[in-house]
């Protein structure tokens, strides 16, 4: 294994100011000379075939596809099925992962050496060699859209993150709507800020009274409401922020919260709430994260519990004067109460802008990672932090140094072969070469090395990680500045550039070690940016921003990676599909490496991980000693990381960034809105540039109903019937009846349900627990209750609407393929009954369907395409092997690692189920990924 040089050829790569090299001369790192990257693996051929996990039926099918004998199910089904390109069952169609990486590799490199990056055509050839090793033994992984599109006949679009921009005119806003309808159109997500446009206080040259941007938010959610129904089953992604000073700010902080009043009160109302239910529609403001963007002004405001001024936008004069703390306790309340909006502080991002002489950063991307100039996009990729993992459980510092550099080059040489949804934001992209490199499964690094997620350590480890990251990704940027010339945009910002990467430098400077591997990376990441700021000085740079910290959501498990992003584990136990069919529930590896780590002999780590399998967690595990239970803290769990660790991580990495990071801090149901306000004024004094939270059960929706018919008039109609003609109506002696078994949670049970002869169901009776005990009797007492209901005229549809969604224990999975999910069993019992009751109309308004009406659903609505490939965004991804009864019963039990925590906690985690394929979520920064599919809930 020999090292990157890359450094421009010719005088020790050290041209005169303003010269060019000819080119970077590219030794081998990851390869060897002579073998190609293919040749040194074992391939194997693989049948994917992608089943609905309830009915078995078939939506996704392509035998003999060929991979590396090391990639987990998981990854083959979804690089298969998302990034294969080609009609499925056409000769055309990609079936291995050589064509896939060859396609998108071979691109960049001809690009490269096209455009000047390479010496000589050997240098390219190296080049390719060593990303395509990186790519097939998942070292790193560029963004979802380089797949798709690189080296296809489709446009060569390889950004994934978009900033748009609106000004104060009716033209500007009707544009906003077309381009920002374009993006979500291409499966992305697109951001803006809207303080440009004037007050509702303000008038119009017409004499007028303005409208405001919150009004001009109507016209845009239902835009991005009506692409999203009418092309693609996830929703469309996008970022609307204000400025604090904005005369509307009240009303923008506010608007969210007050439609969540609205669902709730519908909801109980007998409405389908549900995200994407029949009645939904009639919510506003759903498809966009909101944020406030708040300065350094406002918060010192808020601080000394001074007055703050809100100002014109066309005079810039103050004309209304607010407390500033109010302000800041309305932004906190409705977090708190629906978890928007989010907060950007304002002045650490502009602080930190490397061509602020160009323009201010106003805005974001959805996922809050991206943070540039208007109309500008950003292509990203990630490192697999496990990847630089010795034996030794050492991190491999120089490793990692030579991977940022090929990783870097490559990204940018993407730049000049891409196409873009708008020409403004080509404009700017070309301009400003803004890159978004990053990393996933830090959380597993952490753990691995024995280092707690909230911790001195691990904050050090993770901030001397992120530091080399970026310092080596500038340094490559200046080296390049020297063969193919800095950004266009730099000559006039020079000066803003060179002042923050040494504010970069002075941050890394600060950062105290604990560890050998910290100390070692961070030594590292000191000689590298000192190198870096000579070149730039020297050459400038290839690119205004180099990295920022993505969710990483479907790259991630193209990875195999444990965790994504920034994120800490979500639990020391998942649910693994096997090759040979079934799944099994596995204790994560890291768990082992840890403990080994932390000095626990084999027979040790056996029986620790054998109680970890057992119970989920590591409390009172036998030889686990007590201070080591940090180490094993996740997101979820016994042991769940607090709020405020999350924040103090962010805060470690974000000093090493360029843009942001895109994270969610998640908090308990009883949080209070005091603590939302604790942990946004604690995120301006360390220094974050955004930051959002979410409570759990905070919201009503679940994005997985979706209704038709017409809202509950019949039910208010009967309920007055009901109230001035009370008539028992009693079932004949001899009546039809059906028994159901059901388990939900593990709780096992009975439900006989009677009907009349033709008037629907008129009795039922619930067999729960043992008899003679307290449960039992009150069910009898409940079934009693309820039957009379029902033949005193009471609508079955009535007491559904009422009791599903009831949140209690026990609750979780149920052996029922129609309702995988249950809240409560009286939340089962009623789902149940609507739908052997209730015809399909009725039932639609309440949002329960059986599985086959929901796949009609999903399998009916119209694709939008360009061409003649299959929309494969729609595809379920568990395949269909045979299995044993124990995993049989594993996958009644589980279809998701959030599904099995729920298990094991006996509680519902609080996350969507994948509009795709139906199963349970789970966390991947701001937004969700799905495990099954890869699907993602945002624009990652």
């Amino acid at each position: 294994m020999t090292e990157t040089v890359g450094s421009p050829a010719g005088a020790a790569g050290e041209p005169e100011a303003g010269a060019r090299a000819e080119g970077i001369r590219v030794q081998r790192v990851f390869t060897t000379q002579g073998v190609h990257p293919y040749d040194e693996v074992n391939w194997e051929h693989r049948d994917v075939v992608m089943t609905n996990w309830r009915d078995g039926t078939v939506n996704f099918e392509q035998r003999g596809v060929e991979f590396p004998d090391f990639w987990s199910l998981n990854a083959v089904n979804i690089v298969t099925s998302k990034y294969f390109r080609g009609a499925v069952g056409s000769q055309e169609r990609e079936s291995s992962l050589r064509e896939l990486i060859d396609r998108v590799v071979k691109t960049y490199a001809l690009s490269g050496l096209e455009h000047g990056y390479f010496a000589t055509e050997n240098d390219a050839e190296i080049f390719e060699h060593e990303l395509t090793w990186m790519l097939l033994h998942q070292v790193f992984s560029f963004n979802s859209p380089v797949w798709f599109n690189v080296g296809t006949s489709s446009k060569q679009q390889v950004s994934a993150c978009f900033i748009l921009s609106v000004d104060d005119t009716m033209e500007s806003i009707l544009d906003w709507y077309k381009e920002e309808g374009l993006i979500f159109k291409g499966g992305s997500g697109a951001g803006l800020n809207l303080s440009r446009i004037r007050s509702s206080r303000e008038l119009l040259s017409s004499g007028g009274t303005a409208s405001g941007p919150v009004s001009f938010m109507r016209g845009a959610d239902a835009s991005a409401g009506t692409i999203k129904s009418g092309g693609a089953t996830r929703r469309a992604a996008k970022m609307v922020v204000l400025d604090v000073d904005h005369p509307d700010i009240e009303e923008f902080v506010e608007t969210k919260s007050r439609e969540e009043h609205k669902i709730r009160a519908l909801r109980d109302a007998g409405f389908d709430m549900d995200l994407g239910g029949l009645d939904s529609s009639s919510v506003q403001y759903q498809n966009a994260n909101n944020s406030v963007r708040v300065s350094d002004e406002f918060m010192r405001a808020v601080e000394g519990k001074g007055q703050f001024g809100l100002r014109s936008r066309t005079s810039g004069e103050v004309v209304d004067t607010v407390p500033a703390t109010g302000v800041f306790h309305k932004m906190a309340k409705a977090a708190w109460e629906c978890a928007d909006p989010g907060i950007q502080y304002d002045d650490t991002i502009n602080d930190w802008h490397t061509a602020p002489e160009t323009g201010r950063i106003t805005a974001s991307n959805p996922c809050s990672e991206y943070m540039h100039l208007d109309n500008s996009s950003c292509n990203l990729a990630s490192l697999n932090l496990m990847k630089f993992l010795r034996d030794d459980l050492t991190f491999d510092a120089q490793l990692f140094e030579k991977a940022v550099e090929f990783i870097i080059t490559a990204m940018d040489i993407s730049i000049c072969f891409a196409d873009f949804p708008t020409e403004a934001i080509g404009d700017t992209t070309r301009k400003f070469r803004q890159l978004g490199i990053g990393y996933a499964n830090l959380g597993a690094l952490l753990m691995a090395t024995g280092h707690a997620y909230d911790s001195d350590g691990g904050r050090a480890l993770a901030g001397a990680v992120t530091s080399l990251m970026t310092g080596t990704a500038y340094k490559r940027s200046a080296e390049l500045a020297a063969v193919v010339g800095p950004y266009d945009g730099y000559s006039r910002n020079a000066e803003a550039h060179q002042r923050v990467m040494r504010k970069h430098a002075a941050a890394n400077d600060l950062v105290r070690t604990y560890h050998h591997n910290d100390v070692a990376v961070h030594r590292l990441a000191t000689k590298v940016w000192q190198e870096g700021l000579e070149i730039g000085a020297r050459n400038g740079w290839r690119n205004a921003q180099a990295s920022v910290l993505a969710p990483t959501g479907t790259i991630g498990l193209m990875m195999d990676c444990d965790t994504t992003g920034v994120e800490p584990d979500l639990a020391l136990v998942k649910f693994k599909k096997l090759v040979g069919g079934g799944s099994m529930q596995i204790v994560n590896q890291t768990v082992s490496r840890a403990l080994r780590s932390l000095g626990y002999q084999d027979e040790q780590i056996e029986a620790i991980v054998e109680y970890i399998g057992e119970h989920g967690h590591v409390i009172d595990a036998p030889g686990l000693r007590p201070e080591h239970y940090e180490v094993f803290d996740c997101a979820m769990g016994e042991r769940s990381i607090a709020a405020m660790g999350h924040v103090r991580m962010m805060a470690a990495v974000q000093p090493f960034i360029s843009g942001a990071i895109s994270k969610t801090v998640n908090m308990p149901e009883h949080a209070t809105i005091e603590d939302v306000e604790q942990l946004y004024f604690e995120g301006w004094k360390l220094g974050l540039k955004a930051l959002a939270i979410y409570r759990d059960n905070c919201k009503v929706g679940q994005p997985l109903s979706v209704g038709s018919g017409e809202s509950g008039e019949s039910d208010k109609a009967v309920e007055k019937q009901i109230e001035y003609r009370p008539v028992r109506k009693r079932l004949p002696k001899k009546r039809p009846s059906q028994t159901v078994s059901f388990t939900v949670g593990g709780a096992e049970g009975y439900l006989h349900a009677g009907s009349y002869p033709d008037a629907g169901l008129g009795e039922i009776f619930v067999k729960l627990g043992k008899q003679g005990s307290t449960l039992a009797g009150v069910m009898d007492a409940f079934s009693m209750s309820i039957s009379v209901g029902l033949q005193y005229g009471i609508p079955l549809e009535f007491y559904v609407s009422k009791f599903q969604n009831l949140r209690f224990e026990p609750a979780g999975m149920t052996d029922d393929p129609d309702i995988r999910m249950a809240s409560s069993v009286l939340d089962y019992l009623f789902r149940r009954l609507a739908l052997d009751y209730l015809p399909y109309e009725k039932r639609a308004q309440l949002g329960i369907f059986t599985v086959n009406e929901r796949e009609v659903q999903v399998n009916g609505e119209p694709i939008e395409s360009g061409n003649d490939e299959v929309d494969l965004d729609t595809l379920r991804s568990t395949v269909d092997y045979p299995q044993s009864d124990a995993e049989q019963d594993d996958d009644r039990r589980a279809g998701s690692s959030t599904e099995l925590l729920e298990l094991q906690l006996g509680k519902a985690a609080d996350a969507p189920l994948c509009m795709t394929c139906g199963t349970k979520m789970r966390p991947s920064g701001s937004c969700y990924l799905c495990e099954g599919c890869g699907s993602t809930s945002g624009c990652s």
